[in-house]
Parts: structure tokens; sequence; C-alpha cells
């Protein structure tokens, strides 16, 4: 019952609270970073890139996060351009990570535990198909991975609902305006910050305590 009180308390606490609430329209280039000898690249939406982005900061072996738009037909899209949903584009965050002190199976069990993967084109109270459940894969054992966990969970019956997450080759990454990046640790104090995303994060902390980065 308690559970089920705390659950209902946030519900009401988050009611009305969304992410980007700044529509800023400032262009930017296509980023397909060169990969660093030894180090290899993930792309996750899971929603608010704020929240995804502050998430995986956090795990060991992720070396740099960097927050931007996937999965679109429009070169170079801005933030507004995005949130119209009309671009295709999902908000996603690219990740730089060593295999050597983190494995992909290993970030997807983070990407699949700190999202609801079973509604459609939403995340709380952010709606509209940028906001998509989504695994952009780099190579073919990316997609092995993704598609074998995928398949556990289905068989397992971990949810209630069916998964919608998608599961689609990689194309291209755009960068999100600077305001975007680094996001949650430069404005911990906003609203969503402190009603949304703080409390993903106390929870995945929790949760992933042999995955954190040290201090």
């Amino acid at each position: 019952m308690r559970s089920i009180f705390i659950s209902l308390a946030f519900v009401a606490l988050f009611a009305g609270v969304s992410c980007g609430q700044k529509n800023k329209n400032a262009k930017k280039t296509m980023t397909n970073p060169i990969q660093t000898e030894g180090l290899e690249l993930a792309t996750f939406g899971t929603g608010c890139f704020w929240c995804t982005e502050a998430i995986f900061q956090n795990v060991e072996g992720v070396e740099k996060v960097e927050s931007g738009y996937s999965g679109g037909k429009v070169k170079n899209p801005t933030y507004k351009e995005v949130c119209s949903g009309l671009t295709g584009h999902a908000e996603v965050i690219q990740l730089t990570y060593d295999p050597k002190k983190v494995s992909y199976d290993e970030l997807l069990e983070v990407f699949w535990k700190t999202h609801d993967p079973t509604t459609l084109n939403r995340q709380g109270n952010d709606e509209g198909p940028q906001y998509r459940s989504v695994i952009f894969y780099h190579n073919d054992e990316q997609k092995r991975l993704a598609e074998s966990y995928k398949a556990k969970l289905i068989q397992e019956q971990i949810y209630d609902r069916p998964i919608v997450t998608e599961i689609t080759p990689f194309s291209v990454f755009y960068k999100a305006e600077d305001y975007h990046q680094n996001y949650y640790n430069l404005n911990g104090n906003a609203p969503y910050c402190s009603y949304v995303i703080t409390p993903k994060v106390e929870k995945f902390k929790k949760v992933f305590k042999d995955k954190l980065k040290k201090e």
C-alpha cells in the first residue's frame, strides 16, 4: 500500500512538468564523431534526453555523453523542429564507452531498466514520437545483443504490456543545441530536474551501485 501511495504522489508531483520548455532555433551541424581507438559508440532514446544523459553520465566506463537527434528525415534539425513531431527524429544520447570497463549488454541493462519501454511515443508527461523508446545499433553485434535482450524480456513476461522499443540501424546523429548538453548537472534546481530527473537518478544509483563511476 505504501508503494502505491508513493507512486501516486509522484504522479501528482510531476503533473504538468515536461521536458524541454525552452525553444531555441540555433542550427547545428551533423555529428558523427571519430571513434578513439579502443572505445565504442552506443545510441539510445528513452524519452527526454536530459534524463537519459543524466543517468548514463554516472555509468563506469562511459567516457562521453552527448544529447542529440537521430532517426528522422530532416537534416540538421533544431530542437523546435524536432518538438513538432514532424521530423521523425527521436531525442537520443550518443555515448562513447570503454568496452573493457562496461559491456554493451550492461548498457542495455541500464537502458531497459531506467524507462518504460511499453509506452508508445511517450515517457511520463513527455508525449510525441521524439520521445519514443529506441535503440540505434552501430553494428551487427549490437543488433544481435539488443534483439536478444528484448526477446528475453518478452519471454519472461517482465512487463504487463507489449514492448514497443524500436531496434533500428544507426544512420546519423545530430548533436543538440549547446544548452541541452550536460543539462541536469548545470540546471539541477530547475523544476523538471528536481521533480523528474533527480528521482530517476537516485533510483538508478540505488539499483546499479556496482556500475557507478567512482568518486
